[in-house]
Order: C-alpha cells, then sequence, then structure tokens
C-alpha cells in the first residue's frame, strides 16, 4: 500500500468510529430521556425499561430528532405531566452530553 492508501484507510476507519459512537450515543440519549421523562409520568419497575425502549424506536423512524419528540409530546399529552415540545427539545439535548461522556468512558 502506499501512503496514500494508508492515510485513505485511516480517514475511512475514522469515519466508521465515530459514526458507530454517534449511533450509541444517540440510543443512550434516548434511554436515558425515556427512563427520565417515564419517572415524570409515574412509570416504574419494567415500565420505565418498556418506554424507554419505545423512545428509543421512536429514533428509528427518520433521520433527526423530529420522530422522537413528537412521540414523547403525544406521550406527555395523554399523561398528567405538563412539558413543552421546547422543553422537551432541551432535555433531550441536554442527555447528549452525558450519553457521549458515559460512551466515551466505557470505550
Amino acid at each position: 500500500m502506499t501512503t496514500f492508501d494508508n492515510r485513505e484507510k485511516a480517514f475511512e476507519d475514522k469515519f466508521a468510529h465515530d459514526e458507530t459512537l454517534t449511533f450509541k450515543a444517540r440510543a443512550r440519549r434516548n434511554r436515558l430521556f425515556g427512563e427520565w421523562l417515564a419517572g415524570e409520568m409515574g412509570l416504574s419497575g419494567d415500565a420505565v425499561k418498556e418506554y424507554a425502549g419505545s423512545v428509543i424506536t421512536a429514533d428509528l423512524e427518520e433521520d433527526g430528532d423530529d420522530d422522537v419528540i413528537r412521540k414523547v409530546v403525544a406521550d406527555v399529552e395523554a399523561s398528567n405531566v405538563s412539558f413543552t415540545a421546547e422543553q422537551l427539545v432541551a432535555k433531550l439535548s441536554s442527555f447528549m452530553d452525558e450519553a457521549r461522556r458515559q460512551i466515551l468512558s466505557e470505550a
């Protein structure tokens, strides 16, 4: 392999690694967000895990966070909890930092 081929391979490997970390961090963020929101809605036990799993699954519907926010806004409206979509977006964003820290500490 030439030096150029080695550099190209290194960039491809780094890109794949970064994409994997991003995917894991998003899934972790969604789990943390789902667990937090489940607690706010008064869920406990296995219901918390199930709800967090449903938030993770919701993120697989489309690119971006709109699918997650749409799901949790509907859930919040159906419960006795009062959060605006803007508050939920801010909370979701705050969990991304924590998720990245957790993922990097495990690596």
